[in-house]
């Protein structure tokens, strides 16, 4: 369906929401976008630090949880 829209239909629909909204409202939705986008890469960046640090404290190697009752039947 979308595939059927070419440059003159999206340039109405920009008209339509420029018309309904206002340059200005539309000025400060993309600068809220923006600074989303940008919260979002930093929370990103933020996790795999900190994951990082954590695999240096705890180490990679995998620790066996099985109880001991369990270990004895194998």
């Amino acid at each position: 369906m979308l595939n059927n829209i070419g440059l003159p239909g999206l340039l109405l629909i920009a008209v339509v929401v420029l018309v309904l909204f206002g340059r200005g409202k539309i000025s400060s939705l993309m600068g809220e976008v923006g600074k989303g986008i940008t919260a979002f890469k930093r929370g990103v960046k933020d996790g795999s630090e900190e994951s990082d640090e954590l695999d240096d404290k705890t180490g990679d190697t995998a620790k066996d949880v099985t109880p001991h009752d369990e270990k004895d039947k194998v």
